[in-house]
């Protein structure tokens, strides 16, 4: 099989055998990260932009880092350092960077559905790294890869997503990926966190945090993105923690191997207590190092890597 996506802007774009194909190669991409020298020529001579118009920690260095390991060339910009503060549009900002020439923009933007007009102008390919509350396609498919590794498999999995899924899409990239691929996927939230019709995408809407976590063998705490919010959606943090937050006596409802991912950063006390968040069945951390992996075998993928595979 080979890959022919020019993009990567969301997860249901992607077959369930190129989703296996993404998640093959990142294990394969994983080992480099391993050696002495961190550093393989397989993208010398391709350049990849990163177009971040929101804060970012760890994707933007997961991606800067993913890119360095394959001898690409970056180039970083922000909204601050854009054209963007002078009233230049995003699309005419887009076809300036690629009368630039590079190969791949990786791109994250507060409006949903930006990423796909981006691509729609531009030559080059584009990575869809988080826009507005729509997809982060990268997020969901290294969550996949991190369930896989440590499960050995997805299909007949219970995994449940508790937290604010209205505002989050990893929500809505790990929910349409994970039923894809075969598992069964439960959600739990404040009702003023649920969108209306969510269970359209495949999940299970359960009523109480326990009934959600019972017998799971992934539970997945999202964070409370008050920057999203506006108005607040609940009373306070100490009952929001109380109703919904993931302590040690929650997790015993579920599979005694249970795995505990958060896609990051961490409101600590509220959607997870540090005792779960620092316990022997967090991966958490194991996120952010499948991370590095999984965005080397997007940019192998879409920039021509799987092409040139015979003489790398």
């Amino acid at each position: 099989m080979r890959f022919t996506k020019k993009d990567i802007l969301d997860i249901q774009s992607l077959s369930k055998d190129e989703i296996s194909m993404i998640l093959d190669t990142a294990v394969g991409m994983k080992e480099i990260s391993e050696r002495p020298v961190k550093k393989v020529p397989t993208l010398r001579g391709k350049t990849i932009v990163m177009f971040f118009q929101e804060p970012s920690t760890r994707t933007k260095l997961s991606f800067e880092l993913a890119a360095k390991r394959l001898s690409a060339d970056t180039v970083s910009i922000s909204k601050s350092t854009s054209s963007i503060v002078k009233g230049e549009t995003l699309i005419d900002t887009a076809k300036n960077l690629e009368a630039m020439r590079p190969d791949v923009i990786v791109m994250r933007h507060s409006s949903s559905g930006a990423a796909y007009q981006v691509s729609k102008r531009v030559g080059c390919s584009v990575i869809n790294a988080g826009d507005g509350t729509h997809a982060h396609p990268s997020q969901a498919l290294l969550d996949m890869m991190s369930i896989r590794e440590a499960k050995g498999k997805l299909e007949g999995l219970k995994v449940s997503i508790i937290g604010d899924i209205s505002h989050s899409r990893v929500a809505r990239s790990d929910i349409i990926g994970l039923t894809r691929m075969g598992a069964r996927v439960s959600i739990c939230a404040p009702d003023t966190m649920i969108p209306v019709g969510i269970e359209n995408l495949g999940c299970r809407v359960e009523k109480t945090m326990e009934s959600c976590v019972t017998d799971a063998d992934v539970v997945m705490m999202l964070r409370i993105q008050k920057e999203r919010m506006g108005n607040l959606l609940f009373p306070t943090e100490r009952e929001y923690a109380g109703l919904y937050g993931l302590n040690n006596r929650r997790l015993g409802l579920a599979k005694d191997n249970v795995l505990v991912m958060h896609p990051g950063p961490m409101n600590r006390g509220v959607e997870i207590s540090s005792e779960v968040a620092d316990s022997g069945c967090s991966m958490i951390l194991d996120q952010v190092t499948n991370g590095v992996a999984l965005r080397m075998a997007l940019f192998y993928l879409v920039a021509g890597g799987s092409r040139h595979a015979d003489t790398d």
